[in-house]
This record gives C-alpha cells, sequence and structure tokens, in this order.
C-alpha cells in the first residue's frame, strides 16, 4: 500500500485524500469568481467618453444583444450588464442615464463608450470625445 493520496489505490477513499479534493474544490471556486462581479463600478470616475459610430448598428454586444444606435446604452468595463449609469459631460453640463450592454472601451484614458443617442444628448458628437463623470445609480 502506497502512502501517497495521489497513487490510486485504496487510499482514494481516505481522510487525507478527502482534505486534498476539497482543497482542489475550493481553490477552482476561488478561481472562477468572475472578476466583473468584484470589480463592479461602485464610485464616480471621470476620464473621456466616446461614441460609437452608425457603422456598429445591428453588431453584437459583449452582452450578446445587438447594438442599437438610437438607444440609450454604454459600454464600460466593469459595471455589470444592465445597470444604468449617470454620464455626464463635463463641458456644458448635460447628462444622460444609459444601460450598460458591453465592455469597453478598450482606450487608456477612455472610461465609457456610449450609444449615439447618448452622445447626441450630451452634445458630443462634433469632436466625438468629452471628458466626462460616470456615477452608479
Amino acid at each position: 500500500m502506497h502512502d501517497d493520496p495521489l497513487a490510486g489505490d485504496q487510499s482514494d477513499t481516505g481522510p487525507l485524500m478527502m482534505l486534498f479534493r476539497l482543497a482542489i474544490a475550493l481553490c477552482a471556486a476561488i478561481l472562477t469568481v468572475p472578476l466583473a462581479a468584484t470589480d463592479a463600478l461602485a464610485a464616480s470616475q471621470q476620464g473621456i467618453a466616446s461614441y460609437y459610430g452608425q457603422k456598429f448598428h445591428g453588431r453584437k454586444t459583449a452582452s450578446g444583444e445587438r447594438y442599437d444606435h438610437s438607444a440609450m446604452t454604454a459600454a464600460h468595463r466593469t459595471a455589470p450588464f444592465g445597470s444604468q449609469i449617470r454620464v455626464t459631460n463635463l463641458s456644458n453640463g448635460r447628462s444622460v442615464v444609459v444601460r450598460v450592454n458591453d465592455r469597453g472601451p478598450w482606450v487608456r484614458g477612455r472610461v465609457v463608450d456610449v450609444s449615439g443617442a447618448a452622445a447626441r444628448q450630451l452634445g458630443m458628437t462634433g469632436r466625438g470625445l468629452t471628458r466626462v463623470s460616470v456615477s452608479p445609480l
């Protein structure tokens, strides 16, 4: 008989093997916690906003739904899908509430990508970029 818990003989049912399996299961559970659940937007952020152009209309987002250029939606790196966030244009004070349905933006310094409809209401379609504050609701 071997004392090695991985030997595959009668020790497969012993207390050491049960402890080993429990440790493996616990490690697997810890490592599979989604980052979005732990890094959700908890406080206001400031940075640059950009917006999705018309060419993205109808394409699938990270949440699986299709991008609608006329809907009030946004992409955020960590806010949960379906959550609502307030985006405020810091240059003119305009503000919108959008629903997060995509991930991004993946450009340094940018904190949110908004839909075309949200960009129009924020008054940012001319330049395409603006400084914003993003807050969870």
